[in-house]
């Protein structure tokens, strides 16, 4: 899944699309002047970033693109592999030492398999949290945002929908657009019959 990214000034959307798109956008008011505070936000997990726009918009793409990638160490980093700490205890050690093709493939083979299992479940279940993280930046101070939340976590999403109702239209649409993100699949079970 491709990453993306949305912009705010205020309760209005100004940018969505990949990270060079947005800081296309952002840059571009940047060097009009524009003092407006933006906030950004990569919309898989929900988290802010903040990025620094001084220079070329080609500079910040190169301080801005490369940031998001893992810290290139040991490993094989022409095929994207990166090496990382991981922590087990020793009777894991001796599994993965007996597994065919080495501790590194038999690792990746379980994560696999892991994100096949339930994927539709992982996705509903992140899309919450992203939506969460959104909602607590930009919704914190609106009516009803303690409700809305709630309803949220209990998976009521037509309760969800029906709280957030009055919010800003950008808002409410970004929340609204990340939560069927998740595939249609998150409070299907637990929506209040209309």
């Amino acid at each position: 899944m491709e990453e993306n990214w949305t912009a705010f000034v205020g309760e209005s959307m100004i940018a969505s699309g990949s990270l060079a798109e947005v800081l296309t956008v952002l840059k571009g008011r940047f060097d009009r002047g524009d003092p407006a505070l933006v906030t950004v936000f990569e919309d898989q997990s929900g988290k802010e970033f903040d990025f620094d726009l001084r220079g070329t918009l080609k500079q910040v793409l190169e301080r801005a693109l490369p940031a998001r990638l893992p810290q290139q160490g040991p490993g094989r980093p022409k095929l994207g592999v990166v090496s990382r700490e991981v922590s087990l205890l020793p009777r894991h050690w001796r599994w993965l030492e007996q597994q065919p093709n080495g501790a590194s493939a038999a690792l990746r083979r379980l994560v696999e398999q892991e994100k096949r299992r339930q994927p539709a479940e992982q996705r509903a279940r992140q899309a919450v949290e992203a939506v969460g993280r959104f909602l607590t930046a930009m919704a914190g101070n609106l009516p009803g945002y303690e409700e809305a939340t709630r309803a949220l976590w209990a998976g009521q999403r037509g309760r969800f929908d029906d709280l957030i109702r009055a919010w800003p239209r950008d808002i409410r649409a970004h929340a609204q657009r990340l939560l069927e993100d998740a595939g249609g699949r998150l409070c299907e079970s637990n929506t209040p019959a209309a």
